[in-house]
């Protein structure tokens, strides 16, 4: 394992123990560290395991519910979306990832919990009012992302200018391509 690559799943796992932490609903470093590992892991299995491993076992500690698939579904889009930013990760495209993130895992989760849980009528007003009373939710999980984007992306960049070990990618030299160049 590279150092960049300890350091990495290191820094993913340290915020995903914050989920075990008290917080507002859904303000949570999760859908963060899953933009981040999108768009920082070189191997796209270790950028869905790494999160998902420590979702899954903060999930274990906290209790398992139904309505996980929905949930995990929406973590996936947001590291899909990190695929996208590996090339160009400007401030812009990232604030745009973390949005388009919150608003996947919103719709998902929010249909999952009219899906399988049993609180709402299976019906389109019933799926409404899943996603009404998902608002206040979204509003905190888009808070934490922010949040928690800047922290990951924004550290991370720092780390990357002050330690040049962290620049150099697996299979790469010191002095070859620096990560973000082209």
């Amino acid at each position: 394992m590279t150092p960049r690559l300890l350091t990495l799943s290191l820094l993913i796992f340290a915020v995903a123990a914050l989920r075990l932490l008290p917080h507002w609903p859904n303000f949570t470093p999760v859908a963060a560290l899953a933009l981040f590992a999108g768009a920082h892991l070189d191997d796209r299995r270790l950028a869905f395991l790494v999160p998902f491993a420590a979702l899954l076992i903060s999930d274990w500690v906290i209790g398992f519910y139904s309505g996980m698939a929905f949930v995990y579904a929406g973590f996936a889009v947001s590291v899909l979306i990190g695929f996208a930013l590996r090339r160009r990760r400007t401030v812009s495209r990232v604030a745009a990832g973390t949005l388009a993130g919150a608003l996947a895992f919103f719709l998902l989760s929010n249909f999952g919990s009219w899906w399988v849980m049993g609180l709402y009528p299976k019906t389109g007003e019933g799926l409404m009012a899943a996603y009404v009373a998902g608002i206040p939710f979204l509003r905190n999980a888009m808070a934490g992302d922010a949040l928690y984007v800047v922290l990951l992306f924004g550290g991370f960049w720092l780390a990357e200018r002050r330690f040049v070990w962290l620049r150099v990618k697996a299979g790469e030299g010191a002095g070859t391509r620096v990560l973000g160049q082209s």
